[in-house]
């Protein structure tokens, strides 16, 4: 699987909806277990960033595809990065030693 942690700041129409966030959130979850994937974490923040999620998927096109509709809603705006848990990112360290 292939893990993602992804930053959401709300766009101007995400702000004014807000009321329909958790809405959208639970949706976003859904359509990443139809995809095959797993949700691993969703929380809100406040500061720089409105809320934060983790999500697994199968493969980086289905990953790439949910955050394309995400932006397709126009309710926020993302920044995404690949993460690893421990084992993965020894494997990573043997290939670069």
């Amino acid at each position: 699987m292939f893990r993602y942690l992804t930053l959401i700041q709300f766009t101007d129409q995400g702000a004014r909806n807000v009321d329909k966030s958790l809405q959208r959130a639970t949706d976003f979850g859904k359509s990443v277990s139809d995809a095959g994937g797993k949700l691993v974490s969703q929380v809100w923040t406040v500061g720089q960033y409105d809320g934060c999620v983790v999500f697994e998927t199968p493969d980086e096109a289905t990953g790439s595809a949910l955050l394309v509709k995400l932006a397709k809603d126009g309710n926020v705006r993302t920044q995404t990065m690949r993460c690893y848990d421990n084992e993965e990112f020894a494997d990573i360290l043997k290939v670069v030693s």
